[in-house]
Order: structure tokens, then C-alpha cells, then sequence
């Protein structure tokens, strides 16, 4: 096994070789609670992993480990796709050489990326849940989970495509709260969703989400942006035509607050406030902003993800044959969702994994790169970035 000195030498070496840009490999991520949607590539036989569940997610540029109770211990981190037997994780090159993945001002800002991309296809609505805030997660030693959707063209949407998110407003007052706490406590069915709202699911939308907003994704397969972090926990007790583990409920709480506050512990770790909002679908639902200042002959960027300054990410289009000169404020990765091209000269194309992602380090992304678009179709490259990189992301009106 080599040591962190022999792999540090490695990639330093790769960095040199590759010229700051790094294929990756895909990830595969199983969740035990429903069979995949089988829209992600993937046979039908390759989603079932026994006792793990399903292949349901794809993770992108991870460097977070997916926090389940059976699998890989390296499940849900990516890995550079390098020559020879070189096996390294992008979590490892980001510790090992962290000025020349992320910059020196990043590193020294932020310990990591901190930003998660991921696929995620259900064939059934994912059931009632939360992610927990800073101020809650920290007590388990996590980080906060705040989340964002875009609903990519091209795909069958599935059989629930519509997505419960908060409450009812009056729910949310604090008087009302423990309406909730009957389908807590008896854990049988999925009542809980009554006092949700459901809404619509379309291609080319989504929607953010802040951190303890309880929600029910539907089955649209969804491009997804987050902090860096797998907390959960699960508010309905009857999903997918099976009972839950009422474990879930609890996963990411402390024992001791477990046994003094029972399930009214879940209650006080909701954002009301933004859970309860009237006007919810105007301050949270997401369409692509066309950026003015990135339109070229060869194409056009639009923000897919924003709304925030945790997270932000792109969509980059280029027409059949034309080339784009892309520019950017700090690390990143991509993934190739449509067609084919050249990245810097790499061979990128939809459709064959191992030339779907690669992961752009600082000093090269703040450099004129050419894509080239090769073949007869758009070229579709989906971008991703951690926090505070792009600080002129558009922020939504806040509504009324």
C-alpha cells in the first residue's frame, strides 16, 4: 500500500501530465428503499446489488462517502481515472494537493470541495423527508444538507412525477406543529402527506431547497446539487408499497435526545418558517437563466443552479460543429450529458461513462479552454461548482 507521500508524488505528477484537467470514473451509489428507475444506463441486472438495494444514483465528482448501512466503505467516492494501477479518489487528491485542485484561497477557506452532484433515478416517489440544518447536523458531527433540482430533457418522467414539499401554512404555525406527530408515533402509513403540497414536475424546471424542508421527490429523473453531506430523516412511515424502518426516522439524531424527546425531537429540527412559506413555489421553483455575457457563435451558458451561495452550476450548449471558448472563477467538473466533443482536446461523449466526467482544477478553469462540439446534435455539458465560487449567481425575488 503506498503511502500519502507516494500517492502526494503521484499526483503531482498526473497534474503535470494531464494539464490541471482529470478524468473521472462514474460512481455508483444503492439505496435499499425501491428498484432503480433504469434510466441512468445502467441494465436492469447491473441495478440489482443484493442486499444492498439498487443502483438508483449516480454520484459526480464525489468526494463524500454515501452514509449506508451496507456496502463498499468507499461507496459513493469518485475516483480519477488514471493510467496504470494508480487508485486514487478525488477526495484524497483534493487532501493531498489541495492548492492545485481547488486554489490556494479555496483550500485555505474550505476544507474540501464541499459540494455534492448526483443523479438520482426512483421508480417510485422517494418517501417524506428532511435534511438536516447546520445547527442540528453539527451535533452528530455532519454537515447541513442543503439541496437544489433540474429536471434534465430526454427522459420519461415515471409514474408520480410531482414532487410534496413543507406544509401547509397553518401546519407551520406553532400551535399546529403536532399534527405531524400522530403519523410519527404510530408509524403506519403515509398520512403524514396531507398536510404537504404536491407540484408538478416539468423538464427544463426545478427547484431549490434549503436545509430541514421536509419533502417527497417524484419520480422525474433529477440532476441534483448539494452541500457536501448524506443526513436525512425519513417523516413517512409507508413508502413504495413497504413499511419504512421507523430507524430512518432517528438516523442522524443523538441517542440520548432520542430517548428524552421521542419523535417531538424531529419536530423542533424543521425550518417552519421556510417549510410553511405561501408562497413556496415562487420563492423555491427554478428555470435556466441565460447568461448574457456568455453567448458566443458557438453557444450559450445558462444557471441552472442558483439561489444560493452554497452551490452553483451551469448548463453549457453548443451547436453541431462550432466551438465555445469557456472561462470560469474556480475548480469544477462536468458531466456530458448530450452529444460529443473536445475538451481541451480530451475526448468527451454522452453515453459511454469512462468520457462522461472530468474534473477541472482552479488554476486551469481560470483559462480560456476550447470545447468542440464534433458532432451533429448539441453538445450538452452540465457544470458544477462549490461555494462562493460564482458569486454573481442571480438570486430570486422573494415573494409577496
Amino acid at each position: 500500500m503506498k503511502t500519502d507521500s507516494e500517492i502526494r508524488e503521484n499526483l503531482l505528477k498526473e497534474y503535470q501530465n494531464c494539464g490541471g484537467i482529470f478524468r473521472l470514473l462514474p460512481t455508483w451509489v444503492a439505496r435499499n428503499s425501491m428498484p432503480s428507475g433504469l434510466r441512468l444506463g445502467l441494465s436492469e441486472h447491473q441495478t440489482k446489488v443484493g442486499d444492498r438495494g439498487w443502483i438508483s444514483e449516480r454520484w459526480l465528482g464525489s468526494t463524500t462517502k454515501a452514509d449506508n448501512q451496507i456496502g463498499p466503505p468507499d461507496e459513493g467516492l469518485s475516483y480519477l481515472n488514471l493510467p496504470g494501477d494508480l487508485h486514487i479518489t478525488l477526495k484524497q487528491a483534493i487532501e493531498l494537493i489541495p492548492e492545485q485542485m481547488m486554489g490556494k484561497d479555496y483550500a485555505d477557506k474550505h476544507h474540501g470541495l464541499k459540494r455534492l452532484p448526483k443523479i438520482f433515478d426512483m421508480s417510485d416517489r422517494i418517501a417524506f423527508h428532511f435534511h438536516h440544518q447546520e445547527k442540528d447536523a453539527k451535533l452528530i458531527g455532519r454537515n447541513s444538507k442543503e439541496e437544489a433540482y433540474y429536471f434534465p430533457v430526454g427522459k420519461e418522467m415515471g409514474k408520480h412525477p410531482e414532487t410534496f414539499f413543507g406544509v401547509h401554512p397553518y401546519v407551520a404555525q406553532k400551535e399546529n406543529r403536532s399534527l405531524l406527530l400522530p403519523p410519527l408515533i404510530e408509524w403506519k402509513d403515509d398520512r403524514i402527506l396531507k398536510y404537504s403540497r404536491a407540484y408538478q414536475q416539468f423538464p427544463e424546471e426545478g427547484f431549490h431547497v434549503p436545509a430541514g424542508i421536509p419533502h417527497a421527490p417524484g419520480t422525474a429523473l433529477t440532476l441534483e446539487l448539494q452541500e457536501d453531506s448524506d443526513v436525512f430523516a425519513i417523516l413517512q412511515a409507508y413508502s413504495a408499497g413497504s413499511i419504512v424502518p421507523k430507524s430512518y426516522l432517528f438516523k442522524d439524531t443523538l441517542k440520548e435526545d432520542q430517548l428524552k424527546y421521542g419523535e417531538a425531537l424531529i419536530l423542533d429540527q424543521i425550518n417552519w418558517e421556510l417549510s410553511g412559506d405561501p408562497f413556496f413555489y415562487e420563492n423555491r421553483h427554478t428555470t435556466p437563466q441565460l447568461i448574457s455575457d456568455s453567448i458566443q457563435d458557438g453557444g450559450q451558458e445558462f444557471w441552472i443552479f442558483y439561489n444560493t451561495m452554497k452551490f452553483s452550476g451551469k448548463k453549457l450548449m453548443i451547436h453541431p460543429s462550432m466551438k465555445y471558448e469557456s472561462l470560469d472563477k474556480g475548480v469544477y467538473n462536468i458531466l456530458v450529458w448530450q452529444g460529443q466533443g473536445l475538451f481541451d482536446g480530451l475526448e468527451i461523449k454522452s453515453g459511454v461513462f469512462e468520457k462522461e466526467e472530468l474534473l477541472i482544477t482552479h488554476e486551469r478553469a481560470m483559462h480560456p479552454i476550447i470545447i468542440e462540439n464534433t458532432g451533429k446534435e448539441e453538445l450538452v455539458i452540465f457544470k458544477f461548482f462549490g461555494p462562493e465560487i460564482n458569486i454573481d449567481v442571480p438570486m430570486i425575488k422573494t415573494y409577496p
